[in-house]
């Protein structure tokens, strides 16, 4: 298959001589059966940086635009997604989200693993956003462990706006560039069972989705943001400030 040889002999080797990145955690990947690998998404690196550190083939959905550009520009991009175990899928929302829903529990119904962006896309600012309830309609129907995984200092590497990860990272006041080492932190997997059947009970669904990103937050130490990581890049392209929209948790107290 087209993805072990490249992870193997490509994309693997260059990518650990060149980033060196920090695995912890390997453990907490089982080595057969089924499970939903849960990542914050910080950068376009991390669908590399997480399948090469785990040892199984995981399978990403990725928006179909990345498939269907002309030209063979457009062919080479969605063969390298295809060869980094990505499917296309339709972001839209509505009947589109269901096809998604459905895709995801196909691969994990195979016995694979299945991994997923909560957020929905990058983080436009480091921070974590509010996690859709995709996530735990997937993890309650398809009854398999939802293991977190944290990316972390990514977007160092691949700030927004570029596309493939730089090598040395020139900072502010550092007269040399320096090298930025990627982590990838495998936490303990999450057990959701007792919400069998449940799948339709919309605070259910919110619990479960802010339990794995709770469990997120820990694992990658980012700053959570209670707001949808789409909605805050709005606010940015409209030159809003995020923190000026995030509604008040209960029990936060402003400064009179």
């Amino acid at each position: 298959m087209l993805y072990l040889f490249l992870r193997r002999f490509f994309v693997g080797p260059i990518t650990k001589l060149l980033f060196r990145p920090r695995v912890e955690g390997l453990e907490n990947i089982p080595s057969s059966g089924p499970a939903l690998l849960v990542s914050n998404h910080l950068a376009f690196c991390d669908s590399v940086f997480l399948p090469v550190a785990v040892p199984r083939q995981i399978v990403f959905p990725a928006k179909s635009e990345y498939f269907t550009a002309p030209g063979l520009k457009g062919r080479l991009v969605a063969t390298f997604f295809r060869s980094v175990g990505q499917i296309p899928i339709d972001r839209s929302g509505g009947r589109a989200s269901l096809a998604a829903l459905n895709t995801g529990l196909e691969i994990l119904q195979k016995g694979e693993l299945f991994g997923i962006y909560p957020e929905g896309t990058r983080s436009p600012d480091g921070r974590l956003y509010k996690g859709k309830t995709g996530v735990a309609r997937m993890a309650i129907v398809a009854g398999v462990p939802v293991i977190p995984v944290a990316m972390i200092d990514t977007e160092k590497l691949n700030p927004p706006g570029t596309v493939w990860p730089q090598w040395l990272i020139r900072e502010p006041g550092r007269r040399l560039p320096r090298l930025v080492r990627p982590g990838v932190s495998i936490g303990k997997p999450l057990d959701f069972s007792r919400y069998e059947g449940m799948e339709r009970d919309r605070f259910v669904l919110r619990s479960v989705t802010d339990e794995i990103m709770y469990a997120l937050m820990e694992l990658s130490g980012q700053e959570y943001v209670d707001m949808y990581a789409e909605k805050a890049k709005e606010l940015i392209k409209a030159g809003e400030s995020v923190d000026d929209h995030i509604k008040p948790r209960l029990g936060d107290t402003k400064a009179s």
